[in-house]
């Protein structure tokens, strides 16, 4: 079967969206794998941003979808505290406990099927939290007002978080493989007085069962902005053009004695359509967007590169398309 090659395109008015040409849906594998691209455009950190070319909303939905909920990450699920003299309650102390995330790969570790059974080193991460807040004994900064000075313990960190090796995971992981992955997550105050002897474990589970397993601070797309000049936009009303749009969007090219608006980077537009407050102006372009064409962006909290999170979304939706067809293959 042979498909029209059109780009799909809807148009920004100023109060409406026109559809120009439709997207269809083909089961045309062919004509998919021939169109379908992934393009990585910039990468850094815990950060990743990338383009889906000649793919349908509904499966990039389904990425993002999975990435939120199905893709595990390990956190912490239980807390048991034995000595608690804060002024922070247990509850509130343990929900502070299991937001923070860690490093802890969660490919390495089984989901714990039973609550009530016995922690393995498989399935479950031990750590401890053994702190006492005292005045300090350092005569130098008796004259200070600062509690950090004055006070010893003051502060409570993700860094006092202690690993506490099951089985044979001393032999399998280390200490910074395992543990939180931001040092300096400020988890609660003390005074003299106070004091926190608690038993924390880590278990693996997804964005499903609580928030705090997803392995993503956000993930998210948009289409792909398409901005064409259609008529010259010479000297001043080229810089009025140009701070219509985001930083980046139109340019400002000088030819001789003129200077003419030109489309930079489309990439940057946010689809703010300030242009139709200038009825001069807003006859001279045509903002439109890219219907198959998705900019994803995921930024991940640590424990796995976004490009990995986006690979076992992959993986995860192919399982349940199999099962799937296995359930249907039965009847």
């Amino acid at each position: 079967m042979e498909v029209k090659e059109e780009t799909p395109r809807i148009v920004l008015t100023e109060n409406k969206i026109i559809e120009v040409s439709p997207l269809s849906l083909t089961s045309d594998l062919k004509y998919f794998k021939k169109k379908f691209q992934i393009v990585v455009v910039r990468k850094e950190g815990y950060e990743m941003e990338f383009d889906l070319i000649g793919i349908h909303p509904f499966l990039v939905n389904t990425f993002r979808r999975l990435i939120l909920s199905d893709v595990p990450s390990m956190a912490i699920e239980k807390v048991h505290v034995i000595n608690n003299t804060s002024i922070m309650q247990d509850e509130v102390l343990a929900h502070r406990l299991g937001l923070i995330p860690l490093k802890a790969d969660p490919r390495l570790f089984e989901h714990k099927t039973d609550a009530s059974a016995s922690n393995n080193g498989n399935d479950t991460l031990e750590f401890e939290l053994k702190i006492k807040c005292t005045n300090s004994k350092d005569s130098s900064k008796k004259d200070s007002s600062r509690a950090e000075d004055i006070y010893k313990n003051s502060n409570v960190y993700s860094k006092h978080l202690k690993w506490v090796p099951i089985g044979n995971q001393r032999t399998r992981f280390k200490e910074s493989d395992v543990g939180p992955i931001h040092p300096d997550i400020l988890i609660m105050k003390l005074r003299p007085g106070h004091e926190l002897d608690l038993k924390l474990f880590a278990v693996k589970s997804n964005g499903k069962d609580h928030a705090k397993f997803s392995p993503v601070a956000t993930a998210f797309y948009r289409l792909l902005p398409h901005i064409e000049i259609v008529r010259p936009v010479e000297d001043e009303d080229a810089y009025r053009l140009q701070k219509c749009f985001s930083a980046g969007v139109i340019g400002v090219r000088q030819e001789g004695n003129r200077k003419f608006a030109v489309v930079n980077d489309p990439r940057c537009d946010t689809s703010s359509r300030n242009v139709y407050r200038y009825d001069d102006l807003k006859d001279s372009v045509v903002m439109s967007k890219v219907q198959d064409h998705f900019i994803f962006t995921i930024e991940s909290v640590g424990a796995l590169q976004p490009e990995d999170i986006f690979k076992e979304a992959i993986y995860i939706l192919k399982n349940k398309c199999m099962s799937l067809l296995d359930e249907l293959n039965s009847q």
